[in-house]
């Protein structure tokens, strides 16, 4: 959109909308302009008042120090950092922002540091002043246990004339666990004032105590010029997991002042912007509302044309880095840095184009296609290498009449031209159906000289094939894909049971049964069982299996028998399943029968155990045999033990000896009848015939009970022991049944 185009909207606008309407809409102009001519900047800011209007040079991922041991490459990203510095100086910015990765490791080397601290003190450093207004705290972020401020050109003691911003990225983040924290390289920078780092977040482990409400925190540098108001919010990498995350939940807290809608806020952020994975990315859309712009860090692909968000107001620039570290696709896009100017709530991006980058050229050619066209075999290794020898020559030439034409450009604009450089020169080759390749490594030595990269020239890929072709699947339309329910109501209809269920209705099974199926999943999923899925299908397809072989079945009768074997199958699985139900209920009866014979101390009276009257063996409706009381009774005045486990020892005597059973029988008081001391022996039989019950546990009332009545019998006198152990027998006894009682328990100890 040039000048006059700009004009003839202005009033259209005008004519239809008036002054007044006019002026309230948002003016967040960008460059429009065609690839042909986007290095001349369009007029999109309506003010002309210098005064008002703040000048940024905006860069990204440096990274300073990337292969700088390589004798053709390693001064590539420190020359390239030196001429952004130069078109700062030129173009009389305000400040230069950096978007993170200012250097290629954590832990640059020391000739590193010492050319990017010599160039930032040669271009930043000078009695140019400082037309920009810091109006925020300039101790925010300062270093602790110091005086001077967090912003270098507050120092009185510094002569700073461009100041520089730069937020951390994934190469350079700080690490460490020192007594000062996390520390990285751009801390260095900032201690020797020469870069005001912004955008550090704490980690989690580090804030926790400072920040309960968790989170980041984001507090912006807030600087003015003329009428002109800045914010800017910059957040060093972390995780794009954590970032997701905190984004997601509403947690990215941004402290913006009371009439933000009267600023430009700008946000620097180092993250993923490509997809690769669930969480490993951070979506373009999840920023506030109140961001006029973002600077997205650590993609190298250059779309520093801003690109605007749907549904969103604010737009997108990724500068891209100013140095190749891979040789991709996306670092073969010309390397660009911008001129960002603002003023008010307006701006405008002048992409510039870097001179100093290294040319790269890359293409790809399909060994197949290129047989065909140039006439020659795929079995003749001589033949495939003389052709690519030629495509590797024609990017070279490629290469060298870009550059040739660049520097041609820029020496006609009065810069002065630049030395030849070599080539970065990629050919991917597909080489899908081809039987032998030579070595990528000895084909590059070759143009030893001629290109930057001889190592690696070449790169061999092969085509992904399919072996075997992918069948879709009839996929249902589940409860929770309902469009008409909320996404709360979705999330409480995730259920795996009822998924599964749905799925599997929806399938209609031929051979496996729907209800077991279902089950095996259920078991894999709640009981980790591995094998659960597969033990069920081969046992079913066994099943039917066998039952259609026993028949003698036609062709077209098969699917119908296969059919009736599922359902026949699919019954028995039913049945089984109920005498599976059927005996777990039996058995829980069988328990709960125990338990409820079992009295509990608890609820017993403890007056009762004082006068000795309750007895803990047997309950009140289905009173114990006499000959189980007797032994209990002698047991517990012998021993003076609860009488619980007396009783248990008892049956298990009982049960284990013929012998004590035919003397029980003897010991039988002579006032009761035949009926009820055949009633004894029978209940006794029956007890032998029942399976072996383990003992009962103790509580812990009826073992303090138990060691309570311990102790009194042991105060009390011999004729109180004997009184408490002949009230345990049935109330029918006389006193000659006490006496014969005592005889017969004589007898029975003494054998």
């Amino acid at each position: 959109m040039n000048r006059a185009q700009s004009r003839m909207v202005m009033f259209v606008l005008t004519f239809h909308c008036g002054p007044a309407l006019l002026a309230t809409i948002p003016r967040i102009t960008v460059n429009m302009s065609s690839p042909s001519n986007e290095n001349q900047p369009p007029l999109t800011i309506t003010t002309r008042r210098k005064e008002d209007i703040i000048k940024i040079m905006l860069a990204t991922d440096n990274h300073i120090g990337y292969m700088e041991r390589d004798p053709a490459r390693g001064q590539d990203a420190i020359n390239t950092f030196k001429e952004i510095l130069e078109l700062a100086v030129k173009h009389d910015v305000d400040f230069i922002l950096l978007g993170g990765d200012l250097f290629h490791e954590n832990r640059p080397s020391r000739d590193c540091l010492y050319r990017t601290i010599a160039l930032l003190r040669e271009y930043t450093l000078s009695n140019k002043p400082v037309e920009v207004e810091l109006l925020s705290d300039p101790d925010e972020g300062k270093a602790e246990g110091f005086s001077f401020p967090a912003i270098n050109y507050e120092d009185p003691n510094l002569n700073v004339g461009i100041p520089v911003f730069s937020i951390h990225g994934n190469h350079d983040d700080p690490q460490g666990a020192g007594p000062e924290g996390a520390l990285c390289a751009l801390d260095l920078l900032s201690a020797t004032g020469l870069v005001n780092y912004i955008g550090k977040v704490d980690l989690p482990s580090s804030n926790e105590a400072t920040q309960p409400t968790g989170g980041i925190q984001v507090k912006p540098v807030l600087l003015s010029k003329g009428n002109t108001r800045l914010a800017i919010y910059g957040v060093g990498n972390v995780k794009d997991q954590r970032m997701h995350y905190e984004l997601r939940s509403n947690r990215v807290r941004m402290f913006m002042p009371r009439d933000k809608d009267n600023w430009f806020n700008i946000l620097m952020i180092h993250q993923n912007r490509v997809k690769h994975g669930p969480q490993e990315s951070v979506p373009e859309g999840m920023f506030d509302d109140s961001i006029n712009l973002v600077v997205w860090g650590h993609e190298h692909d250059c779309r520093i044309v801003p690109e605007e968000v749907a549904g969103k107001p604010y737009y997108i620039t990724q500068p891209g880095s100013s140095v190749a570290t891979s040789l991709s696709d996306g670092e073969a896009i010309p390397k660009k840095v911008a001129l960002l100017e603002i003023a008010g709530r307006e701006f405008q991006m002048t992409p510039i184009l870097l001179r100093t980058v290294r040319p790269f050229v890359i293409e790809e050619v399909v060994l197949s296609e290129a047989a065909e066209e140039e006439s020659f075999s795929l079995t003749e290794k001589t033949e495939i290498i003389k052709f690519l020898r030629s495509r590797v020559e024609a990017l070279i030439q490629r290469a060298s009449q870009e550059f040739a034409e660049r520097n041609a450009a820029a020496v006609s604009n009065g810069e002065e031209p630049l030395e030849d450089m070599l080539p970065l020169v990629r050919l991917k080759v597909d080489v899908t159906g081809v039987p032998e390749m030579g070595n990528p490594v000895r084909f590059g030595q070759e143009f030893q000289g001629r290109v930057a990269n001889p190592k690696d020239v070449l790169v061999y890929q092969r085509a992904k094939t399919a072996s075997r072709k992918s069948v879709k699947m009839n996929v249902p339309e589940l409860s929770i894909d309902d469009p008409n329910i909320s996404i709360s109501e979705r999330l409480a209809k995730v259920r795996v049971e009822q998924l599964v269920e749905e799925y599997l209705r929806a399938q209609e099974l031929q051979l496996i049964g729907q209800g077991g199926m279902h089950d095996a999943v259920q078991m894999f999923v709640e009981k980790d069982d591995s094998t659960s899925i597969k033990t069920y299908i081969l046992q079913s397809l066994k099943h039917i299996f066998t039952g259609v072989e026993r028949n003698d079945i036609d062709e077209d009768e098969l699917e119908e028998a296969l059919i009736k074997a599922r359902e026949q199958a699919e019954i028995q699985y039913k049945e089984q399943l109920e005498k599976k139900a059927k005996s777990k209920s039996k058995g829980k009866e069988k328990e709960a029968e125990e338990d409820r014979m079992a009295v509990d101390s608890m609820e017993e009276d403890p007056d009762d155990y004082r006068a000795g009257s309750v007895n803990n063996d047997d309950s009140e409706e289905e009173p114990a045999p006499p000959p189980k009381k007797r032994a209990t009774t002698t047991s517990r005045s012998k021993n003076a033990v609860p009488a619980t486990k007396l009783t248990t020892s008892a049956k298990s005597k009982s049960s284990g000896n013929g012998k004590a059973t035919s003397k029980k029988g003897l010991f039988i008081d002579d006032s009761e009848d035949d009926d009820q001391s055949f009633q004894g022996r029978e209940e006794e039989e029956e007890d032998e015939e029942e399976e072996e019950v383990p003992k009962k546990r103790i509580n812990r009332s009826a073992v303090l009970s138990a060691l309570g009545n311990k102790a009194t019998k042991k105060a009390a006198p011999k004729n109180q022991t004997t009184t408490r152990s002949s009230r345990t027998t049935t109330a029918k006894s006389t006193a000659a049944t006490k006496s014969k009682g005592k005889k017969s328990q004589a007898i029975e100890i003494s054998d």
